[in-house]
């Protein structure tokens, strides 16, 4: 899948960064910019259709609020325990989704992507198989997708299974044999059923530092074990141990948790002091057999740790290189990056 040993660049959402997230445009771009792979989110429609988007709510990231014609869509929901107020994905048809147009989820801090606005479709997963596809014959080398499945328990709960849904599609697109094809959830109930449905690829879990999965909670209520369980030392061999359908070959997590609690001056920027900015996971994973994904990087002020922010804007670029850098040095598999060709510079050194 890569041109160079390590680690991943995987463009999040495609070049997330630039354009209009889970648009042809941005994957293409990301591609373009260098990416392995790209990450779309995936959730259904209610004809069971699998679509790109960041959630199910899709207020945010699309143009239906300006439908007249879906206005009593609107609803109130509970999902994996928090409420949300919008339009959701399960109460539309494929095709009424696409007579939607994306928009840019963060247009405060990326107003140049914003100008994009209204330009682009939605895509099914269905489409970014034939994107990545044709970008790999144009790369000619293998380029791959690391696909995350979006609150599975919830959607098995109103009938809409993602595991089977996601089957189908592989099989429909002759993917389910692909190399370069990783699934991801915070669900790890899901990433059992695939493998049960005859998926053999990489499964990676997707790992915060607080709360716990919905899939415990639904079985366990208040008592279900946290994600801090599986982030100990014992938790990590637990994930990689057991029979093949339980266990998985991968974590994947957020930034804090590769970099350590300590600061340092920002004047230092030697390797051996960007090093002490990370933490033992990333080694204590791979001695239990894991691969380690991280999420996410990108250069604006508010997304950066505070020792690499500059004076200005959260619209400003901070010292993303450092930062970069340093998660990189942490010895991560593969980094989740809104500007795929910073994380590409950074990791081959230019």
């Amino acid at each position: 899948m890569r041109a160079h040993s390590s680690p991943l660049i995987i463009g999040h959402r495609g070049a997330s960064g630039y354009r209009p997230e889970h648009t042809a445009a941005a994957y293409d771009l990301a591609f373009r910019l260098g990416a392995d792979a790209v990450e779309p989110d995936l959730v259904a429609t209610k004809d069971g259709v699998l679509v790109l988007r960041h959630e199910n709510e899709i207020s945010g990231t699309t143009d239906v609020a300006d439908h007249a014609e879906f206005a009593d869509r609107r609803a109130t929901k509970e999902i994996d325990g928090v409420e949300h107020t919008g339009w959701f994905t399960e109460d539309f048809t494929w095709a009424e989704l696409a007579t939607l147009r994306a928009k840019e989820r963060l247009g405060g801090i990326r107003q140049t992507s914003s100008t994009f606005d209204g330009r682009y479709p939605l895509l099914r997963m269905r489409d970014l198989f034939g994107l990545v596809d044709a970008a790999s014959d144009d790369a000619a080398r293998l380029l791959g997708i690391v696909a995350e499945l979006k609150h599975a328990t919830y959607f098995s709960s109103i009938g809409l299974p993602l595991d089977e849904l996601f089957s189908d599609e592989l099989a429909e697109a002759g993917w389910t044999d692909n190399p370069e094809l990783v699934v991801e959830s915070f669900e790890k109930t899901v990433l059992t059923q695939l493998y049960r449905r005859g998926f053999r690829g990489r499964r990676v879990y997707l790992l915060e530092d607080d709360g716990a999965p919905a899939d415990r909670v639904a079985v366990d209520g208040s008592s279900a074990r946290g994600y801090r369980h599986d982030l100990t030392e014992m938790g990590l061999y637990a994930l990689s141990a057991g029979g093949p359908a339980d266990r998985v070959d991968g974590i994947s997590v957020e930034t804090a948790l590769v970099l350590s609690e300590r600061t340092v001056s920002a004047a230092l920027d030697d390797e051996e002091d960007e090093a002490a900015l990370t933490s033992d996971l990333v080694d204590t994973a791979h001695a239990a057999g894991l691969g380690v994904y991280c999420w996410t990087l990108r250069p604006e002020n508010p997304f950066l740790r505070p020792e690499f922010r500059v004076e200005g804007p959260d619209t400003a670029w901070g010292d993303w290189e450092r930062m970069f850098a340093a998660v990189m040095r942490s010895g991560v598999d593969g980094v989740f990056v809104d500007q795929p060709d910073l994380a590409v510079a950074v990791r081959d050194g230019r």
